[in-house]
């Protein structure tokens, strides 16, 4: 009997160690296969980020050569920025982002010569659209005038953006040749590119507005010449690389064919970026309708301009997941894009905790980079904190929607940001501007600057986040915005079928190819 149980007790032992055996394995594989995915996406983000910050750079740069010319220089330069951006950049950036779909997953799906046609069809309808963009440009002055803006701020930038028209173009031309690259992986020249030509534009800011002394035109006019520079540089690496000789195998009739097609998909991509980008541009042209417009423009303007260069970082993450979702969904891997976005979900907050944090550290000397007037630098040290809050939730937003452009997601996106900014965000930011600024709140802001023993708990709230601050008016309104934005994002990829969304891929790829 002994021996009976002692061989009936064997083999379960021997299934338990071996069960025992097989969990850690998995556990194991699945641990290598998340530090694998960091290391993919990290290899992708880092270079992107500076691409993006390097990039975006080039307009920062710009605004504080003409800061130091004045704050009607820096007033009109800041206004013509967000004027050109919300009539010309966004909507093209928004356009060719449509690649980051399609070109995307046809290198997941190996299909690799349909890089390059993608990429020449999308340059053929950005190029039309910049014809016509031009026109809104060349009258800018015209438009803002009969918005209601300053006549002063308005000629300036109007002036501004004239001097800038070439340079749309470019900037058209320079989205297709990024999300070429990009897709494949392929972003250590976009690095290279774009940080050449980001020491070229310091250079030629310089010459242009302190030495030729053509003041704010020559700011506008070095935007421009940098854009082509790196145009240049990287269709230059496109033409000669071996790299890049499988998805460009030069220019092509098949271009011309299905551009209807890329338009279906390019229209949703720039609504949805647009929405998004113009209530951030709207908050500034709704700056100019304040009191003392001169100065509630230039720090909104330096603070809105600080918020974009810190989003680069998000923009270059959202890429680096964009990039990995198309290409794992066009490979038919479901499961390898979930993984992709949960990984970078981590990272994103923990990117958006480290760059909140050191916004509010800066606060005291950020405004300095900007302006030599005092009551500025005092602004803007006092309004940082609360763009800390909305750097990272705009962070964390972004990375979700790279993961809806590699998806293909661009009309349920922009469905999301019409009803976040537009419904939430804008009416909210006039409600806390223009009505929480009368009445009852000037007389809640008198009584807290008249010290009483009874409230010093509260006063002291108020003294962080002063809330009858017209620009704080403004801001709350987009972090509202936000917030419903990441609610809405979290919860739809929370329900995502992530094997019903590879086959979708596989199907859009093949279609779109038909020609």
């Amino acid at each position: 009997m002994e021996g009976q149980s002692s061989s009936l007790q064997a083999p379960l032992v021997s299934n338990q160690e071996s069960s025992h055996d097989n969990k850690e394995e998995h556990e194991q594989d699945y641990g290598g296969e998340i530090i694998e995915e960091i290391k993919r996406q990290l290899g992708l983000a880092v270079p992107l980020i500076a691409v993006n910050v390097l990039q975006y750079c080039l307009q920062v740069i710009s605004i504080m050569f003409v800061g130091h010319l004045g704050e009607l220089a820096l007033s009109g330069a800041s206004m013509a920025t967000s004027f050109a951006s919300v009539t010309g950049f966004s909507v093209l950036l928004g356009m060719g982002s449509a690649l980051e779909t399609l070109c995307g997953q046809a290198y997941g799906a190996k299909q690799y010569h349909m890089l390059g046609i993608f990429t020449q069809r999308a340059m053929l309808v950005l190029l039309s659209l910049s014809i016509l963009l031009l026109l809104i440009w060349f009258n800018t002055s015209t438009i803002l005038i009969a918005c209601g803006q300053d006549r002063d701020i308005s000629i300036e930038a109007g002036q501004f953006n004239r001097w800038m028209i070439s340079g749309l173009f470019a900037y058209g031309i320079l989205q297709c040749l990024n999300r070429f690259l990009q897709t494949q992986n392929i972003v250590m020249p976009m690095m290279l590119t774009s940080g050449i030509t980001a020491l070229f534009h310091v250079l030629i800011c310089w010459l242009f507005v302190f030495k030729i002394d053509l003041g704010s035109k020559g700011a506008a006019l070095a935007n421009a010449i940098s854009y082509w520079v790196n145009v240049f540089l990287l269709a230059g690496y496109v033409k000669v690389s071996p790299a890049c000789r499988k998805t460009w195998t030069g220019f092509s009739k098949e271009a011309w064919h299905d551009v209807l097609d890329f338009i279906k998909l390019a229209i949703p991509s720039a609504i949805m970026i647009c929405f998004e980008y113009w209530s951030f541009e709207m908050v500034v042209l709704l700056s100019g309708l304040l009191p003392n417009p001169k100065l509630e423009t230039s720090v909104l303007s330096i603070s809105l301009n600080t918020c974009w260069m810190v989003y680069m970082v998000s923009v270059g993450l959202g890429a680096a997941i964009s990039t990995r979702v198309s290409n794992e969904l066009g490979a038919g891997r479901p499961q390898g894009a979930r993984l992709a976005l949960c990984v970078v979900a981590i990272v994103a907050i923990t990117v958006g905790l480290i760059i909140a944090t050191t916004t509010i550290l800066v606060r005291f000397a950020w405004g300095r980079l900007y302006s030599n007037e005092e009551e500025v630098i005092r602004y803007v040290a006092k309004i940082l904190p609360l763009l800390a809050l909305s750097d990272f939730l705009d962070g964390f937003q972004c990375v979700l929607s790279g993961a809806a452009r590699g998806c293909g997601w661009q009309k349920l996106r922009a469905y999301i940001n019409l009803g976040a900014y537009y419904v939430v965000g804008l009416p909210s930011s006039v409600l806390f501007a223009f009505v929480f600024n009368t009445g009852g709140m000037v007389h809640l802001h008198y009584s807290f600057n008249n010290p009483t023993p009874k409230l010093p708990l509260i006063k002291s709230y108020l003294s962080v986040f002063d809330l009858c601050s017209y620009f704080q008016g403004l801001w709350m309104g987009i972090i509202c915005a936000l917030l419903v934005q990441n609610v809405a994002l979290i919860a739809i990829n929370i329900c995502t079928n992530w094997d019903k969304e590879a086959r979708k891929a596989v199907n859009r790829v093949p279609r779109l190819w038909i020609s």
